[in-house]
Protein backbone atom coordinates (compact mmCIF):
# COMPACT_ATOMS: atom_id res chain seq x y z
CA UNK A 1 0.00 0.00 0.00
CA UNK A 2 1.53 0.43 -0.42
CA UNK A 3 1.58 2.71 1.14
CA UNK A 4 2.07 2.05 -0.86
CA UNK A 5 6.09 4.65 -0.75
CA UNK A 6 3.25 6.56 1.23
CA UNK A 7 4.66 9.96 2.45
CA UNK A 8 4.38 9.91 6.20
CA UNK A 9 1.95 12.60 7.36
CA UNK A 10 -0.52 13.67 10.76
CA UNK A 11 -3.50 12.93 8.87
CA UNK A 12 -6.20 9.85 8.61
CA UNK A 13 -4.37 8.95 5.58
CA UNK A 14 -1.44 7.39 6.92
CA UNK A 15 -3.53 5.91 9.73
CA UNK A 16 -5.82 4.14 7.59
CA UNK A 17 -3.14 1.95 6.02
CA UNK A 18 -2.29 0.52 9.79
CA UNK A 19 -6.10 -0.84 10.06
CA UNK A 20 -5.38 -3.53 7.81
CA UNK A 21 -2.85 -5.68 10.25
CA UNK A 22 -1.80 -8.92 12.55
CA UNK A 23 -3.66 -10.80 15.02
CA UNK A 24 -1.73 -9.65 18.43
CA UNK A 25 -2.01 -12.27 21.66
CA UNK A 26 -2.50 -11.69 25.37
CA UNK A 27 -4.69 -8.55 25.42
CA UNK A 28 -6.57 -9.16 28.13
CA UNK A 29 -9.50 -9.36 25.75
CA UNK A 30 -12.74 -9.92 27.45
CA UNK A 31 -14.47 -13.40 27.40
CA UNK A 32 -18.03 -12.82 28.72
CA UNK A 33 -20.24 -14.21 26.03
CA UNK A 34 -23.27 -11.73 24.91
CA UNK A 35 -26.05 -12.19 22.07
CA UNK A 36 -24.93 -12.19 18.68
CA UNK A 37 -25.38 -8.37 17.41
CA UNK A 38 -27.50 -7.68 13.85
CA UNK A 39 -25.04 -7.19 10.86
CA UNK A 40 -21.75 -5.53 11.21
CA UNK A 41 -22.81 -4.24 14.47
CA UNK A 42 -20.08 -5.18 17.47
CA UNK A 43 -16.40 -6.25 17.92
CA UNK A 44 -14.07 -8.00 15.27
CA UNK A 45 -10.35 -9.06 15.38
CA UNK A 46 -8.26 -8.40 12.06
CA UNK A 47 -6.31 -11.89 10.54
CA UNK A 48 -2.87 -9.91 10.83
CA UNK A 49 -1.89 -6.46 11.56
CA UNK A 50 -2.40 -6.77 15.09
CA UNK A 51 -5.76 -4.07 14.61
CA UNK A 52 -9.26 -4.40 16.72
CA UNK A 53 -12.14 -3.43 14.41
CA UNK A 54 -15.30 -1.86 16.43
CA UNK A 55 -18.31 -1.27 14.40
CA UNK A 56 -20.93 1.03 16.39
CA UNK A 57 -24.28 3.28 16.29
CA UNK A 58 -26.11 1.05 13.92
CA UNK A 59 -23.25 0.12 11.97
CA UNK A 60 -22.78 3.56 10.67
CA UNK A 61 -19.43 4.32 12.81
CA UNK A 62 -16.56 2.36 12.35
CA UNK A 63 -13.60 2.89 15.12
CA UNK A 64 -9.80 0.77 15.14
CA UNK A 65 -7.48 -0.39 17.89
CA UNK A 66 -4.09 -0.88 17.26
CA UNK A 67 -3.07 -3.67 20.05
CA UNK A 68 0.38 -5.80 20.88
CA UNK A 69 0.42 -8.50 23.95
CA UNK A 70 1.37 -5.00 26.24
CA UNK A 71 -0.65 -2.49 24.79
CA UNK A 72 -4.03 -0.91 23.27
CA UNK A 73 -4.06 2.23 21.40
CA UNK A 74 -7.05 3.89 19.84
CA UNK A 75 -6.38 4.33 15.90
CA UNK A 76 -7.39 7.60 14.52
CA UNK A 77 -9.23 6.08 11.45
CA UNK A 78 -13.16 6.82 12.52
CA UNK A 79 -15.20 6.21 9.95
CA UNK A 80 -18.78 6.83 9.20
CA UNK A 81 -21.29 6.21 6.71
CA UNK A 82 -24.96 7.46 6.53
CA UNK A 83 -26.80 4.57 6.59
CA UNK A 84 -26.44 0.77 7.84
CA UNK A 85 -25.13 -0.50 4.61
CA UNK A 86 -22.44 1.15 1.85
CA UNK A 87 -18.70 2.50 2.29
CA UNK A 88 -17.44 4.21 5.01
CA UNK A 89 -15.76 7.33 4.66
CA UNK A 90 -12.93 9.48 6.79
CA UNK A 91 -11.79 12.34 4.37
CA UNK A 92 -10.08 11.62 1.49
CA UNK A 93 -10.62 7.14 2.43
CA UNK A 94 -12.66 4.69 1.78
CA UNK A 95 -13.31 1.79 3.25
CA UNK A 96 -16.03 -0.87 2.77
CA UNK A 97 -16.52 -3.93 5.31
CA UNK A 98 -18.67 -6.67 3.74
CA UNK A 99 -20.19 -9.54 5.64
CA UNK A 100 -19.35 -13.09 4.71
CA UNK A 101 -20.80 -15.27 7.67
CA UNK A 102 -22.32 -14.62 10.56
CA UNK A 103 -18.99 -14.18 12.41
CA UNK A 104 -16.95 -12.99 9.97
CA UNK A 105 -16.48 -10.25 7.38
CA UNK A 106 -13.93 -8.97 4.57
CA UNK A 107 -12.36 -5.23 4.92
CA UNK A 108 -10.51 -3.35 2.07
CA UNK A 109 -9.42 0.46 1.18
CA UNK A 110 -10.39 1.51 -2.31
CA UNK A 111 -7.30 2.58 -2.53
CA UNK A 112 -5.43 -0.68 -1.75
CA UNK A 113 -5.24 -4.07 -3.29
CA UNK A 114 -6.91 -7.30 -1.64
CA UNK A 115 -8.62 -7.81 1.49
CA UNK A 116 -8.86 -8.22 5.05
CA UNK A 117 -10.37 -11.18 7.22
CA UNK A 118 -12.24 -10.19 10.20
CA UNK A 119 -13.58 -12.26 13.10
CA UNK A 120 -15.92 -11.41 15.50
CA UNK A 121 -15.25 -11.51 18.76
CA UNK A 122 -16.99 -11.01 22.12
CA UNK A 123 -15.80 -7.49 22.87
CA UNK A 124 -12.95 -4.78 22.85
CA UNK A 125 -9.80 -6.34 24.72
CA UNK A 126 -9.95 -4.96 28.22
CA UNK A 127 -7.02 -2.62 28.10
CA UNK A 128 -8.77 -0.85 25.13
CA UNK A 129 -11.68 0.76 27.17
CA UNK A 130 -11.90 4.37 28.17
CA UNK A 131 -8.61 5.28 25.83
CA UNK A 132 -8.57 8.04 23.28
CA UNK A 133 -6.32 8.19 20.57
CA UNK A 134 -3.07 10.32 21.76
CA UNK A 135 -2.28 13.59 21.11
CA UNK A 136 1.01 14.70 19.66
CA UNK A 137 1.87 16.13 22.95
CA UNK A 138 0.95 13.33 25.03
CA UNK A 139 2.74 12.38 28.32
CA UNK A 140 4.19 9.11 28.81
CA UNK A 141 6.32 6.62 30.50
CA UNK A 142 9.11 6.34 28.31
CA UNK A 143 9.51 2.96 29.03
CA UNK A 144 5.49 2.17 27.98
CA UNK A 145 6.37 3.80 24.23
CA UNK A 146 9.80 1.66 24.12
CA UNK A 147 7.86 -1.45 24.96
CA UNK A 148 5.05 -1.28 22.56
CA UNK A 149 7.47 0.09 20.07
CA UNK A 150 9.36 -2.71 20.17
CA UNK A 151 6.64 -5.38 20.83
CA UNK A 152 5.09 -4.44 17.59
CA UNK A 153 7.84 -5.15 15.57
CA UNK A 154 8.20 -8.23 17.21
CA UNK A 155 4.87 -9.21 16.05
CA UNK A 156 4.83 -7.87 12.70
CA UNK A 157 7.79 -7.30 10.98
CA UNK A 158 9.02 -10.27 8.75
CA UNK A 159 11.96 -9.56 7.61
CA UNK A 160 14.69 -10.39 10.99
CA UNK A 161 16.20 -13.28 9.53
CA UNK A 162 16.67 -12.18 5.69
CA UNK A 163 18.27 -8.38 7.28
CA UNK A 164 20.23 -10.96 10.06
CA UNK A 165 18.85 -8.68 12.96
CA UNK A 166 18.49 -10.82 16.33
CA UNK A 167 15.47 -8.24 17.61
CA UNK A 168 15.58 -10.17 20.81
CA UNK A 169 19.62 -8.89 21.27
CA UNK A 170 18.19 -5.47 20.14
CA UNK A 171 15.98 -5.14 22.99
CA UNK A 172 18.70 -6.52 25.56
CA UNK A 173 20.35 -4.10 23.76
CA UNK A 174 18.98 -0.78 24.63
CA UNK A 175 16.29 -1.07 27.05
CA UNK A 176 18.88 -0.49 29.86
CA UNK A 177 19.09 3.28 28.26
CA UNK A 178 15.40 3.82 29.17
CA UNK A 179 14.13 5.10 32.54
CA UNK A 180 11.18 7.14 33.78
CA UNK A 181 13.43 10.57 32.95
CA UNK A 182 14.73 9.60 29.45
CA UNK A 183 14.10 12.72 27.70
CA UNK A 184 12.53 13.07 24.27
CA UNK A 185 15.00 13.74 22.50
CA UNK A 186 17.14 10.66 23.56
CA UNK A 187 14.17 8.46 23.38
CA UNK A 188 14.07 9.35 19.29
CA UNK A 189 17.88 8.57 18.97
CA UNK A 190 17.50 4.85 21.06
CA UNK A 191 14.29 4.11 18.73
CA UNK A 192 15.72 5.27 15.56
CA UNK A 193 19.12 3.33 16.20
CA UNK A 194 17.29 -0.16 17.02
CA UNK A 195 15.86 0.26 13.20
CA UNK A 196 18.48 1.51 11.65
CA UNK A 197 20.42 -1.39 10.68
CA UNK A 198 17.30 -2.86 9.28
CA UNK A 199 17.85 -0.89 5.86
CA UNK A 200 14.46 -0.52 5.08
CA UNK A 201 12.52 2.31 3.56
CA UNK A 202 9.41 1.19 4.92
CA UNK A 203 10.39 2.13 8.55
CA UNK A 204 10.36 4.89 9.59
CA UNK A 205 9.72 7.00 13.12
CA UNK A 206 8.11 10.92 13.93
CA UNK A 207 7.76 13.51 16.42
CA UNK A 208 4.97 15.62 15.05
CA UNK A 209 5.47 18.23 17.89
CA UNK A 210 9.89 18.54 15.98
CA UNK A 211 8.82 18.29 12.83
CA UNK A 212 13.12 17.85 12.56
CA UNK A 213 12.69 14.76 14.68
CA UNK A 214 12.15 12.59 11.92
CA UNK A 215 13.70 9.10 10.94
CA UNK A 216 13.21 6.84 8.08
CA UNK A 217 15.30 3.68 6.74
CA UNK A 218 16.80 3.38 3.36
CA UNK A 219 19.02 0.70 1.52
CA UNK A 220 22.41 1.22 2.04
CA UNK A 221 22.83 1.83 -1.34
CA UNK A 222 20.87 4.70 -1.44
CA UNK A 223 20.66 8.08 -1.33
CA UNK A 224 17.70 10.19 -1.64
CA UNK A 225 18.12 13.03 -3.70
CA UNK A 226 16.56 16.88 -1.49
CA UNK A 227 14.81 19.53 -4.11
CA UNK A 228 17.75 20.42 -6.23
CA UNK A 229 18.62 16.57 -7.23
CA UNK A 230 14.83 15.85 -8.39
CA UNK A 231 15.15 19.04 -10.71
CA UNK A 232 18.37 17.75 -11.54
CA UNK A 233 17.05 14.32 -12.68
CA UNK A 234 14.21 16.03 -14.01
CA UNK A 235 15.68 18.10 -15.90
CA UNK A 236 18.16 15.44 -17.37
CA UNK A 237 15.15 12.96 -18.23
CA UNK A 238 12.98 15.62 -20.11
CA UNK A 239 15.68 17.16 -21.96
CA UNK A 240 16.52 13.43 -23.71
CA UNK A 241 15.58 12.43 -26.80
CA UNK A 242 12.20 11.52 -25.99
CA UNK A 243 10.43 13.81 -28.59
CA UNK A 244 7.87 16.74 -28.17
CA UNK A 245 6.51 16.83 -24.71
CA UNK A 246 2.56 16.54 -25.40
CA UNK A 247 0.84 15.72 -22.24
CA UNK A 248 2.00 17.01 -18.68
CA UNK A 249 -0.52 15.74 -15.54
CA UNK A 250 -0.81 15.87 -11.71
CA UNK A 251 1.78 19.01 -11.50
CA UNK A 252 4.14 16.47 -13.33
CA UNK A 253 3.62 13.32 -11.72
CA UNK A 254 2.58 12.13 -15.43
CA UNK A 255 4.02 12.87 -18.58
CA UNK A 256 4.05 11.68 -22.56
CA UNK A 257 5.79 12.34 -25.21
CA UNK A 258 6.33 10.89 -28.74
CA UNK A 259 9.09 10.57 -31.43
CA UNK A 260 8.46 10.82 -34.66
CA UNK A 261 9.35 7.07 -34.79
CA UNK A 262 6.47 6.41 -33.06
CA UNK A 263 7.79 5.23 -29.60
CA UNK A 264 6.33 6.28 -26.76
CA UNK A 265 7.61 8.01 -23.41
CA UNK A 266 5.44 7.78 -20.56
CA UNK A 267 7.10 8.69 -17.03
CA UNK A 268 5.34 8.67 -13.83
CA UNK A 269 6.98 9.54 -10.80
CA UNK A 270 4.00 8.47 -7.82
CA UNK A 271 0.69 7.04 -7.19
CA UNK A 272 -0.52 9.97 -4.44
CA UNK A 273 -0.76 13.36 -4.56
CA UNK A 274 -2.21 14.46 -7.86
CA UNK A 275 -3.42 18.12 -6.36
CA UNK A 276 -6.47 18.32 -8.22
CA UNK A 277 -8.51 16.87 -4.92
CA UNK A 278 -8.39 15.22 -1.86
CA UNK A 279 -7.56 11.67 -1.19
CA UNK A 280 -7.78 8.30 -3.77
CA UNK A 281 -11.16 8.99 -5.91
CA UNK A 282 -9.67 12.37 -7.18
CA UNK A 283 -6.20 10.80 -7.78
CA UNK A 284 -7.99 8.30 -10.03
CA UNK A 285 -9.57 10.71 -11.40
CA UNK A 286 -7.01 12.50 -12.59
CA UNK A 287 -4.76 9.48 -13.38
CA UNK A 288 -7.78 7.99 -15.51
CA UNK A 289 -7.74 11.29 -17.84
CA UNK A 290 -4.31 10.89 -18.64
CA UNK A 291 -3.72 7.57 -19.46
CA UNK A 292 -6.90 7.77 -21.47
CA UNK A 293 -5.07 11.01 -22.96
CA UNK A 294 -1.95 8.97 -23.78
CA UNK A 295 -3.52 5.06 -25.09
CA UNK A 296 -6.20 6.57 -27.68
CA UNK A 297 -7.83 4.85 -30.08
CA UNK A 298 -5.13 6.55 -32.66
CA UNK A 299 -1.65 5.59 -30.89
CA UNK A 300 -3.59 1.73 -30.27
CA UNK A 301 -4.76 0.61 -33.66
CA UNK A 302 -4.24 0.71 -37.47
CA UNK A 303 -0.93 2.22 -39.01
CA UNK A 304 -0.29 4.89 -36.80
CA UNK A 305 0.07 3.06 -33.79
CA UNK A 306 2.83 3.28 -31.01
CA UNK A 307 5.52 0.52 -32.27
CA UNK A 308 6.94 1.01 -29.03
CA UNK A 309 6.45 1.51 -25.34
CA UNK A 310 9.09 3.19 -22.63
CA UNK A 311 7.83 3.07 -18.89
CA UNK A 312 9.85 5.21 -16.80
CA UNK A 313 9.31 4.41 -13.15
CA UNK A 314 13.05 5.26 -12.02
CA UNK A 315 12.04 8.30 -9.64
CA UNK A 316 8.64 6.65 -8.96
CA UNK A 317 8.45 7.19 -4.66
CA UNK A 318 5.13 4.94 -4.46
CA UNK A 319 1.28 5.48 -3.67
CA UNK A 320 -1.54 3.59 -4.40
CA UNK A 321 -0.95 -0.13 -5.11
CA UNK A 322 -4.59 0.39 -6.98
CA UNK A 323 -3.56 3.20 -8.99
CA UNK A 324 -0.31 1.40 -9.79
CA UNK A 325 -2.80 -1.10 -11.65
CA UNK A 326 -4.50 1.38 -13.56
CA UNK A 327 -1.72 1.73 -15.63
CA UNK A 328 -0.94 -1.89 -16.15
CA UNK A 329 -4.75 -2.57 -17.30
CA UNK A 330 -3.85 -0.22 -20.20
CA UNK A 331 -0.61 -2.73 -21.32
CA UNK A 332 -2.74 -5.89 -21.52
CA UNK A 333 -5.86 -7.16 -23.41
CA UNK A 334 -6.16 -10.77 -20.80
CA UNK A 335 -6.10 -11.13 -17.58
CA UNK A 336 -3.63 -12.60 -15.71
CA UNK A 337 -2.62 -13.13 -12.00
CA UNK A 338 -0.57 -9.80 -11.12
CA UNK A 339 1.02 -10.80 -7.33
CA UNK A 340 -0.13 -12.72 -4.25
CA UNK A 341 -0.36 -10.94 -1.11
CA UNK A 342 0.02 -12.23 2.57
CA UNK A 343 0.52 -10.68 5.79
CA UNK A 344 2.42 -12.15 9.14
CA UNK A 345 -0.08 -13.55 11.09
CA UNK A 346 1.25 -15.02 14.28
CA UNK A 347 2.68 -13.22 16.99
CA UNK A 348 5.48 -15.14 17.84
CA UNK A 349 6.54 -16.67 14.39
CA UNK A 350 7.36 -14.39 11.76
CA UNK A 351 7.18 -17.49 9.00
CA UNK A 352 3.55 -17.75 9.32
CA UNK A 353 1.45 -15.41 7.05
CA UNK A 354 -2.15 -15.34 6.62
CA UNK A 355 -3.64 -16.97 3.17
CA UNK A 356 -1.97 -15.66 0.05
CA UNK A 357 -4.46 -13.58 -1.87
CA UNK A 358 -4.18 -13.69 -5.35
CA UNK A 359 -4.49 -10.08 -7.06
CA UNK A 360 -6.07 -10.41 -10.38
CA UNK A 361 -5.11 -7.71 -13.41
CA UNK A 362 -7.98 -7.12 -15.93
CA UNK A 363 -7.75 -5.35 -19.16
CA UNK A 364 -8.79 -1.92 -19.08
CA UNK A 365 -12.83 -1.67 -20.95
CA UNK A 366 -11.38 0.62 -23.87
CA UNK A 367 -7.87 1.08 -25.98
CA UNK A 368 -4.75 -0.68 -24.43
CA UNK A 369 -1.58 -1.28 -25.63
CA UNK A 370 -0.09 -4.63 -26.02
CA UNK A 371 3.01 -4.15 -27.98
CA UNK A 372 6.65 -3.94 -26.94
CA UNK A 373 7.28 -2.50 -23.76
CA UNK A 374 10.55 -0.93 -22.31
CA UNK A 375 10.31 -0.58 -18.29
CA UNK A 376 13.02 2.10 -17.18
CA UNK A 377 13.73 1.16 -13.01
CA UNK A 378 16.05 2.18 -11.03
CA UNK A 379 16.86 2.15 -6.67
CA UNK A 380 14.48 4.72 -6.42
CA UNK A 381 11.67 2.52 -7.98
CA UNK A 382 9.91 2.16 -4.74
CA UNK A 383 6.64 0.59 -3.17
CA UNK A 384 3.94 1.14 -5.69
CA UNK A 385 6.10 1.90 -8.58
CA UNK A 386 7.74 -1.47 -7.57
CA UNK A 387 3.86 -3.42 -7.36
CA UNK A 388 3.60 -2.09 -11.21
CA UNK A 389 6.86 -3.32 -11.84
CA UNK A 390 6.40 -6.62 -10.42
CA UNK A 391 2.77 -6.60 -12.10
CA UNK A 392 4.03 -6.23 -15.25
CA UNK A 393 6.51 -9.31 -14.97
CA UNK A 394 2.89 -11.28 -15.84
CA UNK A 395 2.15 -9.61 -19.00
CA UNK A 396 2.29 -10.74 -22.76
CA UNK A 397 4.46 -10.10 -24.53
CA UNK A 398 6.97 -9.33 -21.64
CA UNK A 399 8.64 -6.15 -21.27
CA UNK A 400 12.04 -5.79 -20.48
CA UNK A 401 13.38 -4.10 -17.59
CA UNK A 402 16.27 -1.66 -18.37
CA UNK A 403 18.04 0.12 -15.49
CA UNK A 404 19.12 -1.09 -11.86
CA UNK A 405 17.13 -2.95 -9.71
CA UNK A 406 14.44 -1.81 -7.90
CA UNK A 407 14.40 -0.29 -4.02
CA UNK A 408 12.81 -3.56 -2.71
CA UNK A 409 9.76 -2.16 -0.64
CA UNK A 410 6.40 -3.68 -1.85
CA UNK A 411 4.45 -4.22 1.92
CA UNK A 412 1.95 -1.55 2.70
CA UNK A 413 3.19 0.18 5.53
CA UNK A 414 1.82 -0.29 8.96
CA UNK A 415 1.02 2.83 10.63
CA UNK A 416 0.90 2.56 14.33
CA UNK A 417 0.60 5.80 17.33
CA UNK A 418 3.08 5.11 20.13
CA UNK A 419 1.63 6.16 23.73
CA UNK A 420 3.41 9.62 23.45
CA UNK A 421 1.51 10.60 20.19
CA UNK A 422 4.33 9.63 18.05
CA UNK A 423 4.04 8.19 14.59
CA UNK A 424 5.80 5.12 13.29
CA UNK A 425 5.91 2.61 10.44
CA UNK A 426 6.90 -0.76 9.52
CA UNK A 427 6.23 -3.41 6.63
CA UNK A 428 4.30 -6.45 8.01
CA UNK A 429 3.68 -7.88 3.93
CA UNK A 430 5.24 -9.89 1.25
CA UNK A 431 4.01 -9.51 -2.35
CA UNK A 432 4.61 -13.13 -3.96
CA UNK A 433 5.59 -13.75 -6.99
CA UNK A 434 2.73 -15.07 -9.49
CA UNK A 435 4.27 -17.92 -11.19
CA UNK A 436 6.14 -19.58 -8.32
CA UNK A 437 3.83 -18.17 -5.22
CA UNK A 438 6.66 -18.23 -3.00
CA UNK A 439 9.59 -15.96 -4.54
CA UNK A 440 9.36 -12.19 -3.43
CA UNK A 441 11.76 -8.81 -4.21
CA UNK A 442 11.50 -7.77 -0.81
CA UNK A 443 15.19 -5.99 0.04
CA UNK A 444 17.43 -6.62 -3.05
CA UNK A 445 14.18 -5.64 -5.25
CA UNK A 446 13.09 -6.94 -8.62
CA UNK A 447 16.33 -7.11 -11.27
CA UNK A 448 17.31 -5.07 -14.49
CA UNK A 449 17.52 -7.39 -17.69
CA UNK A 450 19.35 -5.08 -19.25
CA UNK A 451 21.80 -3.00 -16.47
CA UNK A 452 22.52 0.48 -17.16
CA UNK A 453 23.82 3.32 -14.85
CA UNK A 454 20.88 5.11 -13.27
CA UNK A 455 21.19 9.15 -12.85
CA UNK A 456 24.83 8.69 -11.69
CA UNK A 457 26.78 12.40 -11.21
CA UNK A 458 28.68 11.61 -14.42
CA UNK A 459 25.21 10.77 -16.54
CA UNK A 460 23.56 14.04 -14.59
CA UNK A 461 26.28 16.61 -15.53
CA UNK A 462 27.15 15.29 -19.13
CA UNK A 463 23.12 15.13 -20.23
CA UNK A 464 23.52 11.14 -20.67
CA UNK A 465 20.88 8.64 -20.06
CA UNK A 466 22.14 5.20 -20.92
CA UNK A 467 19.02 3.65 -19.46
CA UNK A 468 16.60 5.73 -21.91
CA UNK A 469 18.82 5.13 -24.67
CA UNK A 470 19.29 1.53 -24.06
CA UNK A 471 15.33 1.51 -24.39
CA UNK A 472 15.04 3.35 -27.47
CA UNK A 473 17.61 0.80 -28.90
CA UNK A 474 15.88 -1.97 -28.26
CA UNK A 475 12.41 -1.03 -29.17
CA UNK A 476 14.09 0.93 -32.68
CA UNK A 477 15.54 -2.47 -33.57
CA UNK A 478 11.52 -4.29 -33.69
CA UNK A 479 10.29 -4.53 -37.09
CA UNK A 480 7.19 -1.88 -36.87
CA UNK A 481 4.88 -5.10 -37.77
CA UNK A 482 5.90 -6.12 -34.40
CA UNK A 483 3.22 -3.78 -32.03
CA UNK A 484 0.14 -5.31 -31.74
CA UNK A 485 -2.21 -3.44 -30.19
CA UNK A 486 -6.36 -4.72 -28.75
CA UNK A 487 -9.03 -2.79 -27.56
CA UNK A 488 -12.14 -3.93 -25.27
CA UNK A 489 -15.58 -2.62 -25.94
Amino acid sequence: MTVRSRTPRATALLLAAAVALTTAVGTGEAVAHSPRPAGLEGTWRMDGYGTVVSVENGGRLLRTYETTAVSCVPGELTATRPTATGPFRQDGDVLTVNATGPDRAEFAFADNVGHRTLRRTAALPANCHGKTPPAPETKADPRDVFDVYWQTYAENYPFFAARNIDWNATRERFRPRITRTTKPTELFSVLSEMIRPLHDGHTGLVDLTRPKEYFSGIREDTVMPDGEGRKRIDKAVLAGPVGELRLSRANGQITYSEGTDRIGFLRITGFQNYGEGDGYEADKAVLGKALDEVFTTARTRGPKALRGLILDLRLNGGGSDRLALDVAERLTDRSYTAYLKHARNDARDPRRFTPAEPVLLRPHRGPVYTGPLAVLTGRLTMSAGETLTQALLGRGPKPTLIGENTQGLFSDKLERTLPNGWKFWLPNEEFLSAKDGRTTYDGAGIPPHIRTDVFTEKELTEGGDSALAAARARLSGRPAGASSIAGRA
